[in-house]
């Protein structure tokens, strides 16, 4: 029997008329975000999300356990990354092996998942993929980049994997320095960025560093703050109030320390972002209703942070992947397309196609 999919992204298909969430970016055009691609078991990216790391980990237990020969303790879910990380380093065989396999099965998941993607049409020319999220963080997560690299190459398919240089937590900042023109940040050496996800939210500063590097490769956080919102659940008026206060915070610290602050804040945010700035859908898993028509997230910020020094506050949001990939655009200048996946919670993904022409051997 055929196997049943279904598409749909935001993609060229649908023009932004706005900036937020826009197709064309100073430097890229974002040929597709948000895919949700599915197949007879659903979504087929939730095949290389972390629980399907930890579901293959699972499975493997599952198996020893009926001879008593599993080596762990305790839920696997409750296993941290750290801690696989050290079984593989200083375990014994038998959980350096275990580890390891789970590695493999999940590496499998991978390449399946971008084979899959390579099938549409915004994927067909992608020569490489960043892979973010909190999931490369780990010695486990570069493992299973590295091996579904080779099982790409070794299928013939000419797809370069790479990790996010930046650390994931930083990359989701580090990506707004590319959502406005460069003239813009002239008079300026930072920026204010913010990256909303399910579990938290992070608030801080950007470097440009323009001097060291021009095409702001060398941007960089000069400082943050994390709120784990998923622990207090919090309303959603209570959250946006919070993140008031902690731009305001970040701002006023920057400022007493001689930063000259652009007057612009950069959103990352999860799901389908619209020209005017609402959340379409896909911002399922933020506290209380993001994708109401009475709720703005662009307005609600600028309400808090009407001003940036002497000047009006502008802001430009967009998908959370999608900004976590720019963070990567300079060093992307040798391809033409690329892409972007972030292991997480849930996986999520962009493509772009680069504005000028790629400078092969630099």
């Amino acid at each position: 029997m055929a196997t049943a999919t279904a598409e749909t992204s935001r993609s060229a298909a649908k023009p932004a008329t706005g900036p937020h969430g826009a197709e064309e970016l100073p430097s890229v055009v974002v040929t597709s975000y948000n895919l949700e691609v599915r197949d007879e078991d659903g979504f087929v990216g939730d095949k290389a999300s972390r629980s399907a790391f930890v579901e293959h980990l699972d499975a493997l237990r599952a198996h020893l356990k009926r001879n008593g020969d599993d080596p762990l303790d305790g839920e696997t879910a409750r296993i941290s990354k750290k801690e696989l990380d050290a079984l593989l380093k200083d375990g014994d065989a038998a959980e350096a092996a275990l580890v390891l396999s789970a590695v493999e099965g999940f590496a499998q998941s991978l390449a399946f998942v971008i084979r899959r993607f390579a099938r549409l049409k915004s994927w067909a020319e992608i020569e490489r993929i960043v892979i973010g999220g909190g999931f490369r963080e780990s010695r486990i997560g570069e493992l299973a980049i590295a091996r579904a690299a080779i099982i790409l190459r070794t299928d013939g398919r000419d797809i370069d994997l790479v990790p996010v240089s930046h650390h994931p937590d930083e990359a989701g900042l580090v990506g707004s320095a590319h959502l406005a023109p460069k003239w813009i940040f002239e008079a300026f050496d930072s920026l204010v960025a913010v990256d909303i996800g399910g579990s938290n939210i992070r608030a801080g500063i950007v470097e440009l560093r323009q001097k060291k590097a021009p095409d702001l490769g060398k941007a960089r956080v000069w400082k943050s703050e994390l709120w784990r919102h998923a622990e207090e659940e919090p309303s959603r008026d209570e959250a946006i109030k919070r993140l008031g206060k902690m731009l305001r915070g970040q701002i006023e610290r920057a400022q007493d320390e001689g930063l000259r602050v652009a007057p612009f804040i950069g959103i990352g945010c999860p799901g389908l972002i619209e020209p005017d700035g609402s959340i379409e859908r896909g911002a399922q898993n933020l506290p209380g209703n993001w994708e109401s028509s009475r709720f703005n997230l662009v307005d609600s910020v600028r309400d808090l942070v009407p001003a940036i020094g002497e000047h009006d506050t502008e802001i430009v949001m967009h998908n959370d992947a999608v900004i976590q990939g720019l963070s990567e655009m300079p060093a992307m200048q040798d391809v033409g397309n690329w892409a972007v996946l972030t292991i997480g919670t849930g996986l999520g993904n962009a493509s772009y196609r680069n504005r000028s022409k790629p400078k092969r051997g630099s």
